[in-house]
């Protein structure tokens, strides 16, 4: 109530000396201008009674002191709530900051870093796709089983696969899949401890696509709470071109004069 006293002569000292009217004046129609050093010499005698608080000679100081909601005892009280506020908003935009800085959309990867990452997770990534290469080959008897993140995939010539999302590749990109775990054909069966060093898959990235929605739905029955969620996840689709490091055997084509012979003899008989 001290505080507030002082403030409200201070108030009407201040627009009896400014202006002829006292009723139209108030502390906010103050420009720095009209705060002469004698003004504020006068200021300073009016206000220096102990129960007063002390003004400085910044305005700002009059907007501090009108605009605090709660009433203080002394000035020490209201400068470290201020104090406090300010380490508040402080630590408030640190925080703030170091979730932007932690968002991986906005992180940029340098070279080695994107081929570090391709190869924990299991490829290589070679280059675009060239008119001269040819994709769809002939099938071989031959087979092998990958591993792609943390799936495994047993994928042969020209089947096509969906994994999970690859990163760092585009469309119609030539992939090498490095984890190779087994390969086997007809005569041989390498089975590698844990991964084959010499086998290597090729592979090229045809789309990146989106799954099948799947819905999530929680309940807790008696406390009015439902949620439902939609996710899909996000696949890349894969085109096995060719397998290396196991003996191919050679496939004889059927000529088709062996198969008109074949069927006169099953006739005859």
């Amino acid at each position: 109530m001290a505080n507030r006293r002082c403030l409200q002569t201070l108030t009407r000292h201040l627009s009896y000396l400014l202006s002829p009217n006292p009723s139209l004046c108030s502390l906010n129609s103050i420009s720095p201008q009209t705060l002469t050093p004698a003004l504020l010499n006068s200021i300073n005698t009016l206000t220096s009674s102990p129960k007063c608080p002390q003004v400085s000679t910044k305005i700002s100081s009059f907007h501090r002191h009108f605009s605090s909601k709660r009433p203080s005892n002394s000035d020490e009280e209201e400068e470290d709530e201020s104090e406090d506020e300010t380490d508040y908003d402080d630590d408030g935009d640190d925080d703030v900051e170091g979730l932007e800085s932690n968002s991986e959309p906005g992180r940029e990867y340098t070279p080695e870093e994107k081929e570090h990452e391709a190869a924990e997770i299991g490829y290589k990534v070679i280059g675009p796709l060239q008119k001269s290469d040819r994709v769809f080959k002939p099938y071989e008897p031959v087979y092998a089983v990958i591993q792609i993140g943390s799936h495994q995939f047993k994928v042969s010539n020209g089947d096509s696969i969906f994994v999970e999302k690859l990163k760092f590749c585009e469309v119609n990109d030539k992939l090498i899949l490095n984890k190779v775990l087994l390969l086997g054909s007809k005569t041989q069966t390498i089975i590698g401890r844990p991964i084959l060093p010499d086998a290597a898959v090729h592979a090229v990235v045809e789309e990146h696509a989106l799954d099948a929605k799947v819905l999530i739905f929680k309940k807790k029955r008696r406390k009015n709470y439902r949620r439902t969620r939609g996710h899909r996840q996000e696949l890349t689709k894969l085109r096995i071109t060719d397998i290396q490091g196991v003996e191919k055997p050679e496939v004889a084509p059927i000529l088709k004069t062996e198969k008109k012979d074949a069927k006169k003899v099953a006739v005859a008989a």
